[in-house]
């Protein structure tokens, strides 16, 4: 059975876990050290650990830090039993209503006032950086904040995309042409049936060190890891396709960010929005793997883009490896189309990225 903390939380623009396994099992051997330094949901970390792997991730983006430290810091499930019925007997609805007031628009429209007085009151208690079962806490409510309420009890929200967050007019206009209403929910009993499934499937034994950090921080904040990282297993952000802030801004209005989508405040690194500088981006990568990477480690890349040659893909990547001075090695190369893709969903007639490139290279 697939291990349901996988799907912990619905994320946009993630590769499956059958691909980390695969290369994790043909790359290292039990024991070894795996890093994702754009870890996004935290599948590769959590992939390597249950693999018996050690494991060391990264993101700047703050919904990536908690859902992937969730997944691979699980603390036991009474504790978190336990933290809910201490928030929820702690919960006084009356004292919410002032802030639910205070909202912008959207959220009337998202939220039944009860559960938005609920979501409010755990939003100001976990302390998700902190506490690991405060952290599984705060991604239970991530998976569940928004989705598909017509068609599944999980969610929170009034009807939205489970991966993305729909900007607020457009979701208020949405809502309104379909007459759509907010879902009936309690928060704290939703949570203990999300606890509940996803449980389960028994948490790995190991634990992974996740860094809320720009990949560029991990020189300073790593050294050369012990044991040493033999293997990187990770997608870096496609060009031109999303922007976190952008799609994931009610996740992190949880989290503790601003009520409506934000641009350039978490990250200021826009690099891979743009053509011109999307390899100097690519450049950083492998000036940092160069500097924390053990000698001859493998690296596993999924690329993509929207406007990207896919067959020149792999000739680029070698390019900026050589700018950094790193010597690398193409090993394995693949080109795939995108079947199913998320951007039809939301964003109907969109171009998108319609390939990724698989890349596997080894330093020297």
């Amino acid at each position: 059975m697939r291990h349901r903390f996988h799907s912990l939380c619905p994320y946009f623009a993630m590769f499956p876990e059958a691909f980390v396994e695969r290369w994790v099992s043909t790359l290292t051997k039990p024991g070894e050290a795996v890093l994702d330094p754009f870890c996004g949901r935290g599948t590769t970390p959590f992939q390597a650990l249950l693999m018996g792997r050690q494991a060391t991730a990264c993101d700047i983006n703050p919904v990536a830090f908690c859902i992937t430290k969730a997944k691979t810091n699980a603390p036991a499930k009474r504790s978190v039993l336990q933290r809910l019925a201490q928030l929820e007997e702690n919960f006084e609805p009356e004292k919410w209503e002032r802030a639910r007031l205070g909202l912008p628009e959207f959220f009337s429209y998202a939220y039944k006032p009860a559960t938005l007085r609920q979501l409010l009151f755990l939003r100001s208690q976990l302390r998700w950086q902190e506490s690991d079962t405060d952290c599984m806490t705060a991604a239970l409510v991530l998976g569940s904040l928004h989705g598909e309420s017509e068609r599944s009890s999980w969610y929170l929200s009034n009807q939205m995309p489970r991966t993305i967050s729909t900007k607020p007019a457009y979701s208020i206009r949405f809502w309104k042409r379909h007459r759509y209403d907010a879902p009936k929910r309690d928060t704290f009993a939703l949570l203990r049936g999300r606890l509940d499934y996803r449980y389960e499937s028994d948490p790995p034994a190991g634990r992974a060190r996740v860094l809320r950090t720009d990949m560029r921080e991990l020189p300073r904040l790593t050294g050369r890891p012990s044991p040493p990282i033999r293997c990187v297993i990770t997608s870096p952000p496609y060009l031109n396709v999303t922007s976190f802030e952008e799609d994931q801004w009610l996740r992190l209005w949880f989290l503790g960010g601003p009520p409506h989508p934000t641009y350039g405040l978490v990250s200021r690194d826009d690099r891979h929005k743009r053509q011109e500088r999307y390899w100097d981006f690519v450049l950083d990568m492998w000036r940092v793997l160069g500097c924390i990477l053990d000698r001859r480690a493998y690296v596993v890349l999924r690329l993509g883009g929207k406007d990207l040659d896919p067959n020149q893909i792999a000739s680029a990547v070698g390019a900026t490896a050589a700018v950094s001075q790193r010597k690398v090695t193409l090993v394995h190369s693949e080109v795939s189309e995108i079947r199913h893709r998320q951007t039809g969903a939301f964003r109907p007639g969109s171009t998108g990225c319609v390939s990724e490139v698989d890349l596997v290279l080894r330093m020297q």
